[in-house]
Parts: structure tokens; sequence; C-alpha cells
């Protein structure tokens, strides 16, 4: 399997492409949400690698990434640093921080030797693509958000939010997995519509496997006072061509939190799914990508 070092992490990265008659096509970054993985990508990907050449990646933390430096990676960019003393201060200072993993993906196109991508994101890969677009304006052609939105913060709801995430991802079994039917109970909160077998145990296998103090982590710094407020601003302040796609009945980032974000900047095309939860590009793949293909201007095969 493919990895790559980024900012002293082991980071796993495919491509996904097709043969073509043109030498160059645009790059397509594709970014999953909390406690995923690319894997539930590789579908969307495929269908759209007849325009595109689809860089897929798993972010710190998260799926088959690590979640911090080896010791032995630390020394070395600690020895490094002797001459860049910036690469030691940037290793001791990588958080959790959803701005960090925006970051993470700079020096990921910088390892990659690529400039200017489209990126595609989903749930809170969206919020740090958003995040990237207003901190490296230069680097993105269009961009393409799925269930994402602003939201209002309350104390209450948020300080129990927590604690049940916190018991959620300290209690992750690894024979979980083996148990018949737990995927299906899993997911039954993201989907309205079924996906495959395949995809389900993707999903729960991956949950299991996240980094403890990434997934912890990434839960506070993702639904917070600090993101509540922030987000409704980078919203607003986007300059490139958005498509948000929102699930009818998504009941983790609900379509109206979606519409509420596209509100702010006639810049973002705000388009729902019906019948669609969490996940509207694996239960309802074929009205997705026409969306996305509208959106791209790229013609529906």
């Amino acid at each position: 399997m493919p990895y790559i070092n980024v900012r002293g992490v082991e980071h796993y990265y495919e491509w996904v492409k097709q043969t073509s008659a043109s030498s160059v096509k645009t790059v397509m970054v594709f970014i999953h949400g909390w406690a995923g993985s690319a894997r539930y990508w590789i579908n969307t990907a495929n269908d759209l690698s007849d325009q595109f050449d689809c860089l897929l990646y798993d972010m710190r933390g998260f799926g088959r990434s690590r979640g911090k430096p080896t010791i032995a990676q630390a020394s070395e960019v600690v020895v490094e640093s002797q001459s860049t003393p910036s690469k030691s201060t940037a290793l001791k200072a990588l958080t959790y921080e959803l701005e960090e993993y925006a970051d993470d993906l700079a020096a990921l196109l910088d390892e990659l030797h690529l400039q200017r991508v489209y990126i595609h994101a989903h749930s809170m890969g969206a919020s740090i693509a958003t995040l990237f677009c207003n901190r490296y304006p230069k680097r993105v052609e269009r961009l393409i958000l799925t269930c994402s939105g602003i939201f209002e913060y309350d104390e209450k709801a948020f300080n129990d939010f927590h604690k049940f995430g916190g018991y959620v991802v300290k209690f992750r079994p690894k024979w979980l997995g083996k148990i018949p039917f737990v995927d299906r109970m899993f997911m039954a909160r993201f989907l309205n519509r079924s996906i495959p077998n395949s995809e389900r145990q993707a999903f729960l296998r991956d949950f299991l496997e996240a980094d403890y103090d990434a997934a912890l982590g990434t839960i506070f710094t993702s639904v917070s006072k600090a993101q509540a407020e922030l987000m409704p601003q980078e919203f607003a302040k986007l300059t490139l061509p958005t498509l948000l796609v929102a699930g009818e009945y998504d009941k983790i980032i609900p379509a109206e939190m979606g519409r509420q974000a596209a509100a702010l900047n006639d810049k973002v095309e705000f388009v729902v799914i019906s019948n669609t939860a969490h996940f509207p590009m694996l239960e309802d793949p074929s009205t997705y990508l026409s969306l996305v293909r509208e959106f791209l201007q790229v013609s529906t095969y």
C-alpha cells in the first residue's frame, strides 16, 4: 500500500485513474469524514475517473494513516530541524484542530507536487475542505461539499455530545466487528437507504481502528463553540464555485444546516437528494453523480 510522509506522519493514499488520450488530467482530491477513510469514496472516484485523476487519502489518525509520528520519524525530523528549525516546531505543534488537517492537505499536495486541484469532501472533511479553500485559495479550482453546514452553539447539547462521544470512542472492542448484524445497527443512524454489506462492514472497521486521540480530539474540535462561530465566516468567505449536497433525512448534519450555510454566499449552490441521509453518494449514487457532473459541466454518460 502506498504511504507518504506528511508533516512527520505516514499517510495512506491512492490514485484512481483511467487511461486517456489526454496526457494530463485535472486532479480531484477526496476527503472523508470523522472516523471514516478513503474507502467509501472509491465508487464515486471510479465514476469520475474518466475526467479526473482522483486522489484519495486517509486523514491523520483515521483509516490506514498513522495518528502520530513514530519515534524514528520524530527523531529524523528533529535532526533535520537543526538546519531547518520550523520542521521541529511544526511537529511538536501538531494538534487535532481542523485547521491543522487543512495544513496536512496542503503538505500532502506539496509532497505530490500538485499545485491546483478540485476538492470533493464529506461531513467533517467538508469543514476541513472549506478551511483549506480559504487558507489556500489559489490551490482549488472548484469545491464539492457533501453533508456540511453551520450550527448554533448550545452549551448543554455540546457537553452532552462530547460526553457521549467520549464513551463511544473509549469503548470500541475489536471483537465488536465479529458480531452478526452489528454493522447494520452501527450504520442505522447514518442511512435512509440500504448500502452493500461490504460498505457497512468497512465503515465499522474504520471506526473500530481509528486512533483514539485523533477520534476523540476531532470530536471536540469539530463540534465546538469555536467552530460554531467560525464556520459561518468561512462559508461567507468562499470565492470559488461550490456545490453543497445534503441528504433529505440526514440526522448527523440536517439539510437545513446546509441550506443556512449556502445562504451566506452566492458562490454556493445547494441541493438536497431526496430519501437519503448522511451518505447520499452511496445511498443514491446515480442522482449524486448526475448533480456533480452537472456542477462540473461534464457530460453524463
